[in-house]
This record gives structure tokens, C-alpha cells and sequence, in this order.
């Protein structure tokens, strides 16, 4: 490896809904977030790894910062605290509209590291210049040592700014991956985001909250996959209205799942989906661990 190599961990975070998860996947080039409207859309620290000729970035998407009310979400701040120890660079999200109102210890943290902080104000594209000004002004008093760029995620705009000041900031170094990988999770893990979001796009009120979504076999040859997956609820009155009238409800989300799973993927799919209730399981530490969130 050339000496001039870089390498380093980029760590994404910021509040619930500012656009961390398109941004990443507008940084990585592949669709490895999912994304809807709905809070706690992520809930993994998901790694997204771009490789050229003389660097390697390790992004790293984290659940959009909250107060837990449960232990699921302890386990989801936990993977933002682990972001703060590893980063060589930190990219805080915010957007034009949002209230600046990051939990005071998150703040203080960023107040205090010696890593870089790159600020990026997301959702220019429907923003007037007075409010952008306003929050510059704002964020400017609050992280006077961030360097703060306008960006919008959805219209790529400055994403190549953002990019190329990544690779200035980085420190030399061998990559960390092999250069033709661009995550670090399992093909499984994708199966169940993409089923998992499907949820939480059909699905209202607290019912995509309850649900995991567990990937039981996964078994691939030339044409096609054949995967089996067990949607998890709190409650049977949850399992109902996932299932819907006559399992009308539940086929949705198969079919838009199963066609996420080929474009994602380039094969074909064959894809089966179980409800199952498992009480409590959000609050539940052996069946948290079970499921990926942390020891």
C-alpha cells in the first residue's frame, strides 16, 4: 500500500428524521439504509465502505439520537456512544428545519473531541436563504470548531464537497476492508431492512415500533433465493393487523419486499413470510442480544 493511503471511520449522527440514512446512501452509492418518514427508522449502526485508488472511507449510519423509553432503545444509543469513540471523522446532521434540540451530553461530547466535525445542514433544496442563514448563525455558536456545509441528500447537492473534504480529513493509513466490499453486514441483514421498512411504510401508530423482523434461512444458487422470515410482534392483536383481512395486509408488504429484494439483490426471490408474537421482546435483554443489539 502507497504511503499516501488513507483510511478512516466517518461516523454519521444527529437527531431522528434529518436525513442521515440518505445521506449515507448518497455517500456510499448503494441503497444501504432504509428510509421512511417514521422516527427510529434505523435502529443498527450500519457501515457503508467506499474505496478508491488512494483512500478508503468507512461510513457509519447510527439510530437518530433519543431519550430511550425502553430497552431496545438504550441498545440503539449504545451504538451511538460507540460512534463517538472510533471516529476519525464525524459528520453531524442536521436540517434547515430542524429545532436544534440534540440531547445536551450529545452536544457537550461534540463541544469537546479533537476529531473533525463536518456540520452539514441538510434539505437546502426547499429552504429559503434566510432560514439557512439563520441556522449557520445558530450552529455556528453552538459547534464554533465544526466546519458547516449546506447539503441536500435527496438532490445529491454537495455531496462531492462533502466527499472530497472526507478525504483531506482522513489520516493515512491501509484500508480496513477489502477494496470490492461496501458493508460490513451479511446479505441476511438486508432481507430483514428491506422487510422492516416495508412495515413501517404500511403500518401506523405504534405497530412497526413492536415488530422485528428475523431472517430463519437464506439459501442462494445461480437463479434464485429462497428466503423464510418470521415478522415478530409484542401483542396478537398486533399479529391481526399485520396479517389484515384474509392476510391481504401481510401480502402487501411480501410483494413489495420480494421486489426490494431483487433490485437490491439481482436474482430472483421467493420469499415467505410468518407472523409470530414474542411478548415483550423490546424489553427483553437475552432476546435483544439474540437479535443484534449489542451484549
Amino acid at each position: 500500500m502507497s504511503a499516501t493511503h488513507k483510511a478512516g471511520f466517518v461516523n454519521i449522527i444527529g437527531c431522528p428524521n434529518v436525513g442521515k440514512s440518505t445521506l449515507m446512501n448518497a455517500l456510499v452509492g448503494e441503497r444501504l439504509s432504509i428510509i421512511t418518514s417514521k422516527a427510529q427508522t434505523t435502529r443498527h449502526r450500519i457501515m457503508g465502505i467506499v474505496s478508491g485508488d488512494n483512500y478508503q472511507i468507512v461510513f457509519s449510519d447510527t439510530p437518530g439520537i433519543i431519550k430511550p423509553l425502553y430497552k431496545l432503545q438504550e441498545k440503539m444509543m449504545q451504538f451511538v456512544i460507540t460512534a463517538f469513540n472510533d471516529a476519525d471523522v464525524f459528520l453531524m446532521i442536521t436540517d434547515v428545519f430542524e429545532d436544534i434540540q440534540l440531547e445536551e451530553s450529545y452536544l457537550q461530547k461534540l463541544q469537546k473531541v479533537q476529531t473533525p466535525i463536518l456540520l452539514l445542514i441538510n434539505k437546502v433544496d426547499v429552504a429559503s436563504q434566510q432560514q439557512l442563514e439563520e441556522k449557520l448563525l445558530k450552529w455556528r455558536e453552538i459547534l464554533p470548531l465544526a466546519e458547516i456545509i449546506a447539503v441536500s441528500a435527496l438532490e445529491k447537492f454537495n455531496i462531492d464537497k462533502v466527499m472530497n473534504r472526507i478525504i483531506e480529513l482522513l489520516p493515512s493509513g491501509d484500508a480496513f476492508y477489502d477494496k470490492a466490499e461496501y458493508t460490513d453486514k451479511p446479505e441476511r441483514f438486508f432481507v430483514s431492512e428491506i422487510v422492516r421498512e416495508k412495515i413501517l411504510l404500511n403500518y401506523r401508530k405504534e405497530i412497526p415500533y413492536s415488530v422485528e423482523v428475523v431472517v430463519n434461512s437464506f439459501k442462494e444458487d445461480e437463479r434464485i433465493i429462497r428466503t423464510q422470515v418470521d415478522i415478530l410482534v409484542e401483542r396478537d392483536s398486533q399479529k391481526g393487523i399485520i396479517i389484515g383481512d384474509k392476510g391481504a395486509s401481510l401480502k402487501r408488504v411480501g410483494t413489495q419486499a420480494r421486489k426490494e429484494m431483487e433490485a437490491f439483490f439481482k436474482k430472483q426471490i421467493y420469499l415467505e413470510l410468518f407472523v409470530k408474537v414474542d411478548k415483550d421482546w423490546r424489553n427483553n435483554d437475552r432476546r435483544l442480544k439474540n437479535f443484534g443489539y449489542g451484549a
